[in-house]
């Protein structure tokens, strides 16, 4: 018999499922939270060396912004590449190219303008997120004020990007422009008769420096908080801003493993021998005719020999110098010091095991692994170093900024969060400046508890009394608790602005209530009706102040506890005269209508908690400090308005008080 084929198998009937059983499609790809983008470590100079030519390309990884649209412009940035000088326009990079996304952005490039804007898109926001880390909010730039405006109202406006122009200027310079919000950097040919490793007259692009970038992008971030920071009230002011850029720029360079694996090992663990990572524009420097980095924490290079020294400690040097960038440099290196005493003491018990007990490492190349295990630390050590001095600028004063009152805001802010210190980082930091000579006024010693600030009770062991800011219910605080750290920036700003009038009317009210002299001394304002008539007056006479700033912070902790906080800045100005006779004249009032030769601003920072609406910690530069005033008149006096801009060009009226490098004249 025979058998019939089998039939061909058909395929089954396709199921119409009902509509309560349909399954939406499935979502195969999610939002990346992080953007890959090609970038120096350093800057193109080292890409022509064999040695570091494996580490000196990288990738970071930078927040993904889902608005961000070609030039870059996102939230935060906006890059605008016009080059007056060559009177063009390069066209706008777009980082969401297929082909970019693929490929980690453009290959670092000197030759391609596109290159250039993602470099400094990268390195910026690199900088933006250490900040917001440290901090635990979003960073916000200086808004543009009423005068600026054409306003008579006091409403300021909000700034949402900071613009960034890679060919700003055909010169050896860049800086940021607090009046333009923006950051300009210029480009220049190298020096012909001393260029370094740079090609006699060949082009050198500051917007390629990734310490540059770091640098003026951080004084950005300083102005958005700090504005009053840009007074010259005293040596240390503008020295600040220059320190701190140089210290964010110098230990963001640890952040990056393949070349501090290639340093350690370098260098054998020794990161107080000359290396790479404690320099800072090396491109520029040599560009420029100088012998190495345009800065060096840890040394400085013979010009006469070309041999390169360790710099040793001079307290000396403090009370001696005077210019901007040479006293930055002893802030500079005194943190410097502090990381690598951290540093040393984390590999104390690797470098036991490693040497069996003798402390002294065989001849030869390290091993890798403990290469890795050397590079591992240092990089924590940097990254806990970089975010205790960022989250320090919470706890100075708002205004008149000396470098001893920074310590004592950096062993605050470290002691707030880090209660216990077993691995030494607040010690390391004490003694770092102490061997500078960098002293905090009116504290009894040097030990951690005496440095840190104090709270509306100067004795600790006063028992409890009813607070001078009344009761809890009416405070502002208790509104400032519901604060959405997740709202987008601009919401962010226009609430801190709401806070700011509130707390304005609530220091009037306890003005009006209670007693306005106990209340100015505590917060370092003259709110009485004795204040010196110097101090401008509102319509019904009294004193005005004005609350400068208002912003929340909320950090976690090593041991996960969560520290919440509100810091509000209270300031208040004063007419300054040169001449002491006048100026006791105008504080009397028998010369009402006499111009001012510069401002004088006290006032304070109170550090609340938003649990209790109680402040933590008062941080106060009193108004009505006639030694203040005098040191004020006496730094005019002998050293000028002067700008950062004009220590290199000269008094001019552009208003711009900032410039990081020497004009190549």
């Amino acid at each position: 018999m025979k058998r019939s084929p089998p039939e061909e198998p058909q395929p089954p009937p396709e199921a119409t499922p009902a509509a309560s059983e349909r399954v939406p499609p499935r979502r195969l790809a999610t939002t990346p939270d992080r953007r890959r983008l090609q970038v120096f470590a350093f800057d193109p100079l080292l890409s022509a060396r064999i040695e570091t030519l494996g580490v000196n390309q990288i990738v970071v990884s930078v927040p993904w912004d889902k608005s961000l649209a070609p030039g870059p412009v996102g939230e935060y940035l906006e890059v605008i590449d016009h080059d007056p000088a060559g009177e063009c326009c390069y066209a706008p990079v777009n980082l969401n190219d297929p082909h970019l996304l693929a490929t980690d952005g453009l290959a670092p490039s000197e030759g391609n303008p596109g290159f250039h804007q993602q470099m400094v898109y990268a390195v910026a926001m690199t900088t933006i997120r250490n900040f917001e880390l440290a901090l635990g909010r979003k960073a916000l730039w200086r808004p543009r004020q009423p005068d600026e405006l054409g306003r008579e109202d006091d409403r300021e406006e909000y700034v949402k990007r900071l613009r960034i122009y890679p060919h700003a200027l055909r010169e050896a310079n860049a800086y940021y422009s607090p009046a333009k919000r923006a950051l300009l950097f210029g480009y220049f040919p190298a020096s012909t008769t001393a260029p370094g490793r740079n090609l006699p007259g060949g082009t050198v692009f500051t917007c390629l420096s990734h310490d540059i970038i770091a640098h003026e992008t951080t004084h950005a971030l300083l102005d958005g908080m700090h504005g009053r920071f840009l007074e010259p009230s005293n040596p240390d002011v503008l020295a600040f801003h220059e320190a701190f850029a140089d210290v964010v720029a110098l230990l963001q360079h640890f952040s990056f493993p393949g070349v501090l694996r290639h340093q350690i090992a370098r260098t054998r663990g020794d990161l107080a021998s000359q290396n790479l990572l404690g320099q800072l524009a090396r491109q520029f420097g040599e560009a420029i005719g100088h012998y190495g980095a345009l800065r060096d924490a840890i040394g400085r290079t013979d010009p006469e020999t070309g041999e390169w020294r360790p710099a040793q400690p001079d307290p000396a040097a403090y009370r001696t110098t005077f210019e901007p960038h040479a006293r930055g440099a002893i802030l500079v290196a005194a943190v410097f010091d502090a990381f690598l005493t951290i540093y040393k003491s984390r590999i104390a018990d690797l470098l036991r095991i490693a040497t069996g007990g003798t402390g002294v490492l065989p001849d030869g190349e390290l091993h890798p692994d403990l290469v890795t295990r050397l590079a591992g630390e240092a990089a924590k050590s940097a990254q806990h170093v970089l975010t205790m001095c960022i989250r320090a600028l919470d706890y100075c004063p708002p205004v008149d900024l000396a470098f001893g009152e920074y310590l004592r805001a950096l062993v605050t802010a470290d002691t707030e969060l880090v209660r216990h210190d077993d691995r030494g980082y607040r010690v390391a930091m004490i003694e770092a400046f102490r061997r500078r000579g960098l002293y905090p006024d009116d504290v009894r010693s040097l030990a951690p508890d005496s440095l840190l600030w104090r709270g509306v009770d100067e004795n600790p062991d006063a028992p409890d009394r009813p607070s001078p800011f009344g009761p809890r219910r009416e405070s502002p605080v208790v509104r400032a608790n519901r604060w959405n750290l997740s709202a987008g920036r601009e919401r962010m700003f226009h609430y801190a602005r709401e806070l700011r009038i509130e707390f304005h009317r609530w220091i009037e009210r306890l003005r009006r209530t209670g007693d306005p002299t106990a209340l100015g001394d505590l917060v370092g304002l003259a709110l009485d009706d004795k204040a010196p008539r110097s101090i401008d007056r509102d319509e019904r006479g009294r004193p005005k102040f004005e609350v400068h700033a208002v912003y929340p912070a909320r950090r976690v902790g090593p041991d996960g506890q969560l520290v919440m906080n509100l810091v509000v800045e209270l300031t208040q100005k004063r007419k300054g005269f040169l001449d002491p006779d006048r100026q006791a004249r105008v504080d009397r009032g028998l010369d009402a209508g006499a111009i001012a030769d510069f401002d004088f601003r006290g006032g304070s920072t109170l550090v609340f908690d938003l649990e209790t609406a109680e402040p933590r910690y008062i941080i106060r530069k009193g108004v009505l400090s006639d030694y203040r005033l005098r040191c004020h008149r006496e730094h005019l006096v002998n050293f000028g308005w002067v700008s950062l801009r004009a220590t290199y060009f000269g008094n001019d009226d552009d208003g711009e008080p900032f410039a990081l490098l020497h004009r190549d004249d």
